[in-house]
């Protein structure tokens, strides 16, 4: 995995991409989006989301939930309790932030909440994309950006 600030930067990169596609995607088919907005402006959505879920994975979450990883598993041996500790950590910390994006972008674009609260739609929208968030890290996209890191990236001579 990643021993490098360039190497960390690209492997976050690979995840931040493939979350934040999986995630928009999910988010806008259930707030009935497509067919309300553009491909561009679809577009513009993801690139936004993506920049704030890569400046959160490099210099918020990622090192919080990295620190509080290696003390949860200070004690273990296995690489995989460590590796499912950091993804699980990282998961709670993006979807807790990402989130709050999401309530807002949907505002903006509707320029309402969803119910009479900020907090309200909030918590509905953490439940919701931790729902999706947290299977999807674990089963499809970590195995596949650190299959994808160590074949193309990181290859082992």
């Amino acid at each position: 995995m990643p021993t490098t600030r360039k190497e960390n930067l690209q492997f976050g990169f690979m995840m931040c991409f493939g979350m934040v596609l999986v995630m928009t995607i999910y988010n806008f088919y259930f707030n009935d989006m497509f067919g309300t907005m553009t491909f561009m402006q679809s577009i513009g959505h993801f690139c936004i989301a993506f920049v704030i879920a890569f400046a959160l994975d490099m210099y918020l979450v990622g090192p919080i939930a990295k620190k509080i990883a290696m003390k949860i598993t200070a004690k273990s041996k296995k690489i995989i309790i460590k590796v499912l500790t950091i993804s699980i950590c990282m998961v709670l910390g993006m979807a807790f932030f990402m989130s709050i994006y999401g309530v807002l972008a949907h505002y903006v674009s509707s320029g309402a909440f969803s119910t009479s609260s900020f907090f309200t739609d909030y918590v509905q929208v953490f439940q919701m994309n931790l729902l999706l968030a947290l299977p999807l890290q674990i089963i499809i996209m970590g195995p596949l950006v650190r299959f994808l890191f160590g074949k193309f990236v990181k290859p082992s001579y």
